[in-house]
């Protein structure tokens, strides 16, 4: 079976499936009962179809809008008054500007149409907004401007209620067969013998279609109840927005035209809009139109769009278009319909259920052929075949009902569905533990995961960095809030100036008087370090930033390690600072700041001296930072990038970023489980094993390598290095790219990788599982990874691990259970019915037995909480089988049991409990029934545990299952003492339930004894 699944569900993977690999394993899913239900949680290929047309019409007339803005240019000059007229309701709200205006402005590229209605300064003016304050936050005003332009949502579709999921529950193609056998059946059976007694056996049978189709339609809606929950959290996407002069952080969804928005590297554009200032703005377009060549934002290229991504740079955007009036909104309308790549689980299990389905199908056929010959032969042997009477149809109908139950039986609809009732269940509880499931399929693979590259800086240690050390001038000291003052009064003057300035010019972040009144720090954990350090030494960032003019920035990019910045110095001439790695910037330098202020040649012994304080800060686990300036020439250019070298040395800092709690304890669990935990970071070599042993990841039989080193290695090389790397130091985003290929495709290793930057974007899409982090994680990385951990802690990661292994496990569990329930159905009706002519279990029956094992056992089973032993087992990895030796061994030891027993009760029944009479054989059959559904009982519990024996353990925590138990007990003690009419039972006597009871409880011993066989 499992080679068969392989070959025909196997192509299907946890990540980039593509279209035609989806689509050919739903041409193979035959014997489909219920296709609404059966595929509600796959992917809709004709939306998605749709979508990838929508982009390739946006890039075409982005294309023309380009061209016709460039061609505009020329023009520019003799742009013509426009014959736009403002809509009296738009006058009436107090702006000068329509919405549609706005959208064909920017998103044709209109040049003349900015051009006519006065750049971006006028069309401010119109939109009654401030480029520097941003909007007022009156209520009123927001209101009206909201109804004039609409709010930044795309249209979903409606979330669909309680009664539709009924509805799709009906429409499984068995029940309505056995409502038409029903139906039928009611009709001859109250011509035959009247009203109510000729109704029974009509209204047994829709009553239970009824039952099974509310409880499986309550389990679908409490389902989709969890997956919308999940859908707010996924869209929960916050921007920094200037609003009545302060910048604040505010969601995407609150966005209004006229609001001045804040972007960086890695943000995604949030609405259509213009920009204002900015530096160096490049922005990937490939996601709204499929070009994958950036696009520079300049004064004279102003147009920005929603749903775009910020590659470099950083500016402030004015919004003009919102929602649905954006290509990105109607893109994102349609895209949602597309919904989620089905998981490799699902589809496997819809090729189990496939198989299954198949052989079902054939025995429902033999089953019902023998019983009709049956029939025959023994009206034949009467010579009463050519008169047939109304008790002979109901007859007929009732093993055409049998033969249909048990397609219902066989055909395990359930399968696929418990894989995503485990995922919405799972999915759910992370998200109370911090983990933020994106797509359906990270939370499987997770439990395969073999390899974990984590980040350092916030996902190792706590992200809240403080300067605790520094070498300014050649003099190291350590640094606190209350030392700053005599740091100062220790070094020159024109040495603390040049530190001034460089700290509070050379940065992505700002300090900024919030609500209160008070310092508000915004920017990176570095950058806030670097400001507050600023501030304790008594500068003045606002004060700063006025004495010169920025002429040029060029943001923090992980591959060059450094960030800088031109100013334009108030007495005229150029100044560039720079700041990045210690050992990049120092090798830059060729001249430093002494003691005493003076600028001086770097000899050997300064250098050694600086070198030597470097690897001292980084043996002490500090982030080390160099800080260095150099003076231009008068006619640097804006294009012209800022110079690498010939640098004089401002000094050294060390910052701070203690090892989070736990992490220590979670890398050792991780290390029990199999899984193998490497260090990726750019920090330097120096400090990464520092913080590297502190966590346990770096031990005696690790490596420790450089990015710079790791790149130069041969592909021999690498294959012998690669298993026994730790930690990679000075990595780029290219070299973490590698070596998460080289793991998954050489080594055969399931990875998982954390990232946080724009960079690391193509590592997380490589990874199998791939981690962004919530908090210091840029849109970009959160849009290419599966999982969001939330709090950015290394300890939730492996609390995702668990999980994953625990959804994985619990369905293993579940398709154990229901195999064993297939086979033992299918084999006694097809037997029974073969050798005695009838079969012991009726129709109503059968639909019982079917939910016990479908909805009931999924919610049972596939809802097990993990527990601490998971993380003690060795992960399942790239090549283990879904369906075990293990799970078969179960399988068909407690199958060939049940089969057994129920075939001695057949066979032997009426002899060992004394059964006599006209009413013997619906006794045999009611214990028959008895025993069985109490066989399931008890196989439901010994499922818990497929390898261990204590079954018991931690039953009473997981309520879910007391409670299916309890419910599925007390109902068939209703069915059989009081619903006999209706499901062809009669009372029996306390022994006989005893009985049932024991034969049931026998089992888990029989299964305890299976475990104790020894399996490959």
């Amino acid at each position: 079976m499992e080679s068969y699944l392989n070959e025909n569900f196997g192509a299907v993977k946890a990540k980039h499936s593509s279209e035609e690999v989806l689509q050919k394993w739903r041409n193979l899913c035959g014997v489909v009962k219920n296709p609404k239900r059966r595929f509600r949680f796959t992917a809709n290929l004709s939306k998605r179809y749709e979508a990838a047309a929508m982009r390739r019409t946006n890039q075409e007339k982005l294309r023309i809008a380009v061209l016709v803005s460039k061609a505009a240019f020329q023009f520019i000059a003799g742009v013509q008054p426009s014959d736009y007229t403002v809509p009296e309701e738009v006058k009436a709200a107090g702006f000068q500007i329509c919405g549609d205006e706005l959208g064909s402005i920017v998103e044709g590229h209109d040049v003349k149409k900015l051009k006519f209605h006065g750049g971006v300064a006028g069309l401010s003016e119109k939109l009654s907004t401030s480029t520097t304050n941003g909007l007022t936050s009156d209520i009123n005003l927001l209101n009206r401007r909201q109804e004039i332009y609409g709010i930044n949502k795309f249209t979903e579709s409606e979330p669909r209620g309680f009664w539709v999921f009924v509805w799709e529950a009906l429409q499984d193609m068995t029940l309505m067969i056995l409502g038409a056998c029903a139906f039928v059946s009611l009709i001859v059976g109250i011509a035959m013998e009247g009203w109510p007694k000729g109704a029974h056996d009509g209204l047994g049978i829709v009553a239970s279609i009824m039952l099974v189709v509310f409880v499986t339609a309550t389990s679908d809606y409490r389902q989709s109840l969890q997956f919308k929950d999940l859908d707010k959290e996924k869209k929960k996407i916050s921007v920094q927005v200037t609003r009545n002069g302060y910048r604040q952080k505010m969601s995407i969804y609150e966005l209004l035209p006229g609001d001045i928005v804040h972007l960086s590297i890695g943000d995604q554009v949030p609405a259509d809009g213009l920009f204002v200032s900015g530096f160096s703005m490049l922005i990937d377009e490939s996601s709204l139109t499929g070009e994958s060549e950036p696009v520079m934002i300049t004064t004279e290229n102003p147009f920005l769009l929603s749903g775009t991504k910020v590659q470099d740079g950083s500016c402030k955007m004015m919004v003009t278009t919102v929602g649905m009036r954006t290509q990105w909104g109607k893109l994102m309308a349609t895209l949602s319909e597309g919904g989620d790549d089905e998981t490799p689980l699902q589809v496997k299990l819809n090729g189990v259920a496939t198989i299954i389905g198949k052989i079902g199908l054939f025995f429902a056929v033999v089953t019902f052929a023998v019983l009709v010959q049956g029939l025959f032969s023994h009206k034949l042997r009467e010579g009463t075949h050519w008169r047939w009477s109304g008790d002979d149809a109901l007859e007929l109908l009732e093993f055409f009902a049998i033969a249909v139950t048990i397609v219902v039986v066989a055909v395990p609809e359930g399968l696929p569905l418990a894989v995503t009732l485990s995922l919405a269940f799972a999915m759910k509880k992370m998200m109370n533990e911090k983990a933020l499931v994106r797509h359906l399929a990270a939370c499987e693979t997770m439990g395969s995961a073999t390899n974990i590259c984590s980040d350092k800086t916030g996902t190792l240690t706590t992200n809240r960095m403080t300067v605790v050390k520094s070498c300014i001038c050649m003099n190291v000291r350590e640094v606190s809030k209350d030392t700053g003052s005599s740091l100062c009064s220790d070094l020159p003057d024109s040495a603390v100036k040049v530190l001034i300035q460089s700290i509070f010019n050379n940065t992505g972040g700002e300090v900024v008087i919030n609500k209160n009144g008070k310092h508000e720090i915004l920017g990176t954990p570095t950058d806030a370090a670097l400001l507050e350090f600023g501030l304790s030494i008594g500068g003045d960032f606002q004060a700063e930033r006025q004495a010169s003019k920025l002429v040029k920035v060029e943001p923090f990019n992980s591959v060059k390690k450094r960030m800088g910045v031109v100013l334009e110095l108030p007495g005229g001439g150029l100044r560039a600072h720079t700041k990045g790695a210690s050992e990049i910037i120092l090798a830059n330098c060729d001249r430093m700041i002494n003691s005493d202020g003076e600028i001086v040649p770097i000899d050997e012994a300064s250098l050694n001296q600086l070198k030597d304080t470097i690897n001292q800060f980084a043996c002490e686990a500090l982030r080390t930072l160099c800080l260095a300036y150099i003076e231009l020439e008068t006619g640097l250019s804006v294009d012209d990038s800022i110079p690498v070298s010939g640098y004089i040395c401002i000094g050294i800092v060390g910052i701070k970023d203690p090892v989070r709690p736990g992490v220590k304890e979670s890398v050792a669990v991780c290390r029990s489980a199999g899984i193998t935990v490497r260090m990726v970071t750019g920090d330097n070599i120096n400090t990464a094993k520092a913080i590297a042993r502190e966590c346990g990841i770096l031990t005696d039989d690790g490596i420790a390598i450089e990015g710079p080193d790791f790149r130069e290695k041969k592909e021999e090389e690498l294959l012998q290095l690669i298993p026994k790397i730790q930690v990679m130091a000075r990595s780029s985003p290219l070299d973490k790219h590698t070596l998460v290929k080289h793991l998954r495709t050489t080594f055969q290793e399931v990875v998982a990788v954390t990232g946080d930057g724009t960079n690391d974007a193509p590592a997380l899409h490589e990874a199998d599982i791939g981690l962004a982090m919530g908090i210091a994680g840029t849109e970009v990385a959160k849009e290419s990874a599966d999982v969001i951990i939330l709090d950015d802690n290394f300890t939730t990661i492996v609390t995702v691990a668990k999980w994953g292994r625990s959804v994985y496990i619990n369905i293993q569990k579940f398709v154990q259970f229901q195999l064993t329930v297939n086979v033992v159905a299918l084999v006694v009706n097809f037997s029974s019915a073969c050798l005695t002519g009838s079969a012991p279990l009726t129709a109503v029956q059968l639909l019982w037995v079917n939910m016990i094992m479908d909805t009931l056992g999924a919610l049972a089973l596939a809802t097990e909480p993990p527990t601490d032993d998971l993380m003690k087992r060795t992960p399942v990895g790239r090549k283990g089988n879904f369906i075990s030796n293990v799970m078969w061994r179960n399988i068909l030891g407690q199958s060939l049991y049940q089969f057994m027993v129920i075939w001695l009760l057949q066979a032997k029944g009426k002899a060992i409990f004394g059964l006599h009479g006209p009413g013997s054989d619906l006794h045999l059959n009611t214990l028959i029934f008895n025993s069985f559904v109490f066989c399931q009982v008890f196989n439901e519990v010994s499922s818990r545990e497929m390898e261990e024996i204590d079954v018991l353990k931690g039953i009473l925590d997981n309520y879910v299952f007391v409670a299916v138990l309890t419910c599925t007990v007390v109902f068939q003690i209703i069915i059989i003492e009081f619903l006999g009419t209706f499901a062809n039972t009669t009372p029996l006597p306390l022994t006989q339930w005893f009985v049932s009871i024991f034969i049931g409880f026998l089992g888990m011993p029989i299964a305890a004894g299976l475990k104790m066989i020894p399996v490959n």
